[in-house]
């Protein structure tokens, strides 16, 4: 994993009204009927405790959700979007006399397909009364026009204030002119517990003004949508078009923004995903502000920390994230972080597990100075690291190759140090002075590249069948195989002018 995040998302099924291409997951609860047979007093006692425990349920739970969805209804709208799709088949016209009517006919019914409108359908609702509407990204991505419709059915033109296609979050703006808005706000989803009760307000299929409620079914869900993946799951009933909709607690805030759904048929089964609300809330704070997010970065490959790493390294538990390679010139490498530290600690929040480290350092804000807890050598030590911009070291080329660099990068999984081949290499390793490509420039002793025989200034031609002349192409060819769930890499090296393929195990695999 790479903690530059520039990594495409793959949502399991949306919910808006457009079709997804995506296949559906489908899952299916059985119910388990257990009878209980008590005694004429046990019995007795029995229904006196459950008169007490109902009662306390009852205060519990709202005996109607009306009022809330009442109070809370006129501030969520619908959404419609459409867009120009561009025909890529025309007909051949038949042939007719010349000046048959038949002939502008056809032409004309030509010319009508080759472009057509397709329309969708989702949900939104507002957050501030000056016209601020957050919905889901793929609700209105490529969208020509985008209408919101009030809930009294009156309708606005919407301008993109900005979206963020990694967390699927999009904010419009409506000039509401003399009409009086009614808007809602985040509350904090860290504070919900499984079992609590949600109530959702969206646009299925089309229909306006639909409210369900259940429960929080779990927290903390990773869907494989993106690198930040952080949704609620709920069993109130979501379907197409629920998309980018309201998920309220009972105290009528938004916990969560819902966006996904697990169902083969397309419609609900009760597994509904929703983006937490905390994540949301920042990620809207940062389109508002600059139309666009302004993400911390690190700079770090990262991995998971498995028992036999652990063992290794002489760490107490599994727990942290591995670094396993620096992006050259990034925050990491300043501050002096090594591949082979671990992360256990990042500014106050400890990181329980591998995927947590990217949304946490997402959350930061950029050019803050942040202590950075990690093990190195089974020792605990502190090192502070400023915080640069995500988005602008992706544009800039740090991340996807652009810049070339001839610092060496380690990779700990393999035992192996790599850098692209330069100059200074070139005589150090007596190569070829024309020689591209990515050369070995360390191997750590008793590591899989070690048992396999490689040496420094092996180079490497191939992985798997892709050639490769980049550092970043190796790097990024490596993560796609440990993310397959390989076992190791087969590499081309070439030594001393000959080539010979070489399979090298993952040494935490």
């Amino acid at each position: 994993m790479i903690l530059d995040f520039n990594v495409p998302g793959n949502i399991s099924g949306n919910v808006s009204g457009e079709k997804s291409s995506q296949p559906f997951a489908y899952a299916q609860r059985q119910g388990v009927f257990n009878y209980l047979f008590l005694s004429s007093i046990g019995c007795a006692a029995f229904f006196w405790l459950l008169f007490i425990s109902s009662n306390l349920h009852a205060a519990e739970r709202p005996d109607s959700f009306a009022d809330l969805a009442e109070r809370l209804s006129p501030a969520v709208v619908n959404i419609s979007t459409s867009t120009v799709v561009q025909g890529d088949n025309e007909f051949n016209l038949p042939q007719f006399p010349e000046g048959s009517p038949f002939e502008e006919f056809f032409k004309e019914f030509n010319q009508k397909q080759g472009a057509r409108k397709a329309q969708s359908l989702g949900s939104g609702f507002i957050t501030d009364a000056s016209g601020i509407i957050i919905t889901n990204n793929h609700v209105i991505e490529n969208a020509d026009e985008i209408t919101v419709i009030l809930f009294d059915e009156t309708e606005f033109e919407a301008e993109l204030i900005g979206r963020d296609p990694k967390t699927d979050i999009a904010v419009l703006r409506i000039d509401p002119g003399d009409t009086e808005l009614s808007a809602v706000s985040f509350g904090d989803s860290d504070s919900l517990r499984v079992g609590d009760w949600v109530m959702a307000i969206g646009n299925p299929f089309g229909l306006g003004g639909t409210v369900t409620a259940g429960i929080v079914s779990a927290r903390g869900r990773d869907i494989g949508s993106g690198p930040y993946d952080d949704f609620i799951q709920t069993d109130a009933s979501i379907n197409r078009g629920n998309s980018g909709g309201p998920l309220f607690d009972l105290n009528g805030e938004v916990i969560g923004i819902n966006t996904a759904i697990f169902s083969q048929s397309g419609g609900s089964v009760g597994i509904g995903f929703a983006i937490a609300s905390n994540l949301a809330d920042d990620t809207v704070s940062q389109l508002v502000e600059y139309g666009r997010t302004r993400r911390g970065w690190l700079g770090v490959f990262i991995q998971e920390v498995t028992e036999d790493i652990a063992d290794s390294l002489g760490l107490q538990d599994v727990n942290g994230a591995l670094i396993s390679a620096l992006t050259p010139g990034g925050p990491a490498e300043k501050s002096g972080l090594e591949p082979g530290d671990t992360i256990i600690t990042f500014d106050n929040q400890k990181i329980k597990s591998v995927k947590d480290l990217p949304r946490i350092v997402a959350e930061t804000p950029v050019d803050k100075k942040v202590a950075v807890d990690i093990i190195r050598s089974g020792k605990k030590m502190v090192i502070d690291v400023v915080l640069g911009e995500l988005e602008q070291a992706e544009q800039s080329g740090v991340l996807n190759g652009d810049m070339a660099t001839d610092q060496p990068v380690a990779i700990v999984s393999l035992g192996i140090a790599l850098a692209n081949i330069s100059t200074e290499f070139i005589e150090k390793y007596d190569l070829d002075s024309e020689e591209i490509g990515v050369v070995i420039t360390e191997v750590i002793e008793g590591s899989p590249a070690a048992n396999m025989n490689l040496k420094e200034g092996n180079i490497i031609r191939r992985i798997g069948q892709r050639k490769v002349d980049t550092v970043e192409t190796v790097m990024t060819e490596i993560e796609r195989l440990r993310e397959a769930d390989r076992s190791g890499v087969l590499m081309l090296i070439e030594s001393q002018g000959r080539n010979r393929f070489v399979q090298l195990p993952f040494a935490d695999k």
